[in-house]
Parts: C-alpha cells; sequence; structure tokens
C-alpha cells in the first residue's frame, strides 16, 4: 500500500477493538492519521493520552496545530513528541508550548528505520535506538509500577 491509497475503518470497528483491548488490559497503541476520521476520533475518544509527533520545523508546528486542536476536543492529555530536525531549529519546549501541549519528550532519528519498515521489521526493535530509547523512558515515566510477584513490605 502506498501513501495514496486509504483504508477506511469504520468507526464500530475502532469502538469494538479497543473496548476489547481495554478489557484484556495492557498497553494499546493506536497509530492515527493527522486527518481525523471518525475512527480516528474513536480512537482519541476512547484514550487515556495521546502523542502527538511534530518535525522541529515551522511549517510542521503550523500543521500540528490544528491537529493538537482537533485532538483536544476528543481528549484531555495529548502531549507533544518533537523530532528534532537539524541545528539551529526549534526548540522542543517552545514548540510544545506553542502547540499549548506539554512536551512528552523529543525523539532523534532512527537510523535504518525506512529500510527496516519496508523488510517488516518493527520499528524500535533495536534496544539502543532512538525510538526504543524514548518508548521505554516514556513508559516508564506514565504506567505505574508494576509490583513484585511475591512482593510486600516485611
Amino acid at each position: 500500500m502506498n501513501r495514496g491509497d486509504t483504508l477506511t475503518v469504520p468507526p464500530e470497528a475502532m469502538r469494538s477493538v479497543l473496548a476489547a483491548s481495554r478489557r484484556r488490559g495492557g498497553l494499546v497503541v493506536v497509530d492515527v492519521p493527522r486527518h481525523l476520521d471518525a475512527a480516528a476520533g474513536q480512537a482519541l475518544e476512547q484514550s487515556d493520552l495521546a502523542l502527538l509527533v511534530v518535525p522541529a520545523e515551522l511549517r510542521a508546528v503550523a500543521a500540528a496545530d490544528r491537529v493538537a486542536a482537533a485532538a483536544r476536543m476528543r481528549l484531555g492529555d495529548v502531549r507533544a513528541v518533537v523530532r528534532p530536525v537539524r541545528a539551529g531549529g526549534l526548540p522542543a519546549h517552545r514548540i510544545a508550548r506553542g502547540l499549548r501541549l506539554d512536551l512528552a519528550g523529543e525523539l532523534e532519528p532512527e537510523p535504518g528505520l525506512a529500510e527496516d519498515v519496508e523488510k517488516g521489521v518493527p520499528p524500535g526493535i533495536r534496544e539502543s535506538g532512538p525510538l526504543a530509547r524514548f518508548c521505554a523512558t516514556f513508559l516508564n515515566e506514565v504506567l505505574p509500577p508494576v509490583p513484585a510477584v511475591g512482593g510486600g513490605v516485611y
């Protein structure tokens, strides 16, 4: 499928799948398009938080402002993840503030990502890569700690 192809997910299907996922527990990640259709709206409405990935470029920030506004209408906790694009680009904290979002962090470029996707290798598979590091740090911050088996105070 190329970027010109579209796949429409019925909102009822999105609602059903996410409801089942919530009952099952654990982390659910949904990648929604920039243009929020009914299914993407359902995904946001059923989410605990959303991350908006924004390249640190003026045009990208202007486009992200529209997406952020639409996302905030459906979900209270929307945060920015800034992708630095070059030295001297816009600072991440200013981008987040300009979008009226909390800054979740910065995500450096992932070497070999395009090639991995072409080969069917999942993003973030390299434990030492920028995406895996960002995810580990972010999830440690937002997810409640898992109690140790047999743990307790003695």
